[in-house]
């Protein structure tokens, strides 16, 4: 359930999922992420919950880690790879495995893990004061939070490695150019424009949305011939849905489709 650093609401089949901790631009520490996988998981469960828009709280989406955290002072250094494995890795599995859309809304900066977790979301909309950054360099660690895997499939390598290397803050103009970001909104109709994409989602046939998503994740590490035959089985069972038969009785009789995401 959230908690102080995780606000949720559902509102018209939609899950707005907040980060809030402004004051520290949204840093995760082990506490806000435990939040997340917890509000993340109850969505994920909640048949009531068609779609999930995320976004940030203040002037932005998220910092990254809370390096107050990582490097406490007069106290041991955490092993890093802890905090991977226990905050963030969680959170990108829950998010590519729910079968929900999931929309993302970045109202201002988005570095270091922030940026990534952005990037594993389905859709992602971004003001137009939005900058997207790999900052990891710039204190000797590795990209993380799925970004050495998502980042390449989107820009491509080459491109990739740079924004990795170089750490370079990425304007959202430039970050849609580059196929980083859907569409880019002025600040004061962002969460209007999320959330009303967010909506439209909610209101389709959100188990086949679910289950193209389960493609689209499995396209990602496989072949043509497996993907064909995962689009076959997956097809059929589209097939079998309520929402299915609803879709095409509607097209029948002219009319909108009354679609449950059953």
């Amino acid at each position: 359930m959230p908690g102080p650093f995780i606000s949720s609401t559902l509102s018209e089949g939609v899950a707005t999922i907040t980060l809030d901790r402004p004051d520290v631009l949204n840093a995760f520490n082990q506490a806000m992420a435990a939040e997340l996988q917890l509000t993340l998981g109850a969505v994920a469960r909640d048949p009531a919950v068609r779609a999930i828009l995320l976004t940030g709280n203040g002037r932005a989406f998220c910092a990254g880690q809370d390096l107050a955290e990582a490097v406490p002072a007069g106290g041991p250094a955490p092993d890093l790879g802890d905090i991977v494995h226990a905050s963030y890795n969680p959170i990108i599995r829950l998010i590519r495995g729910i079968e929900k859309p999931v929309v993302c809304a970045v109202n201002g900066v988005a570095a270091g893990a922030g940026a990534n977790l952005a990037l594993a979301c389905d859709i992602l909309i971004a003001a137009e004061e939005a900058s997207f950054i790999q900052s990891f360099s710039r204190i000797g660690l590795i990209p993380d939070t799925g970004g050495t895997f998502f980042l390449p499939r989107l820009v491509g390598l080459h491109r990739a490695t740079a924004m990795m290397m170089l750490a370079e803050k990425i304007t959202a103009p430039r970050a849609k150019e580059l196929g980083l970001v859907y569409e880019v909104v002025p600040h004061s109709v962002l969460h209007e424009t999320a959330f009303s994409l967010a909506r439209s989602l909610a209101a389709q046939a959100t188990r086949g949305l679910g289950l193209t998503k389960r493609a689209l994740n499995r396209s990602l590490g496989t072949d043509l011939d497996t993907q064909l035959e995962f689009e076959e089985e997956l097809q059929r069972e589209a097939g079998k849905t309520h929402d299915y038969h609803e879709g095409v009785r509607a097209f029948l009789d002219k009319r909108k489709p009354n679609f449950t995401g059953q």
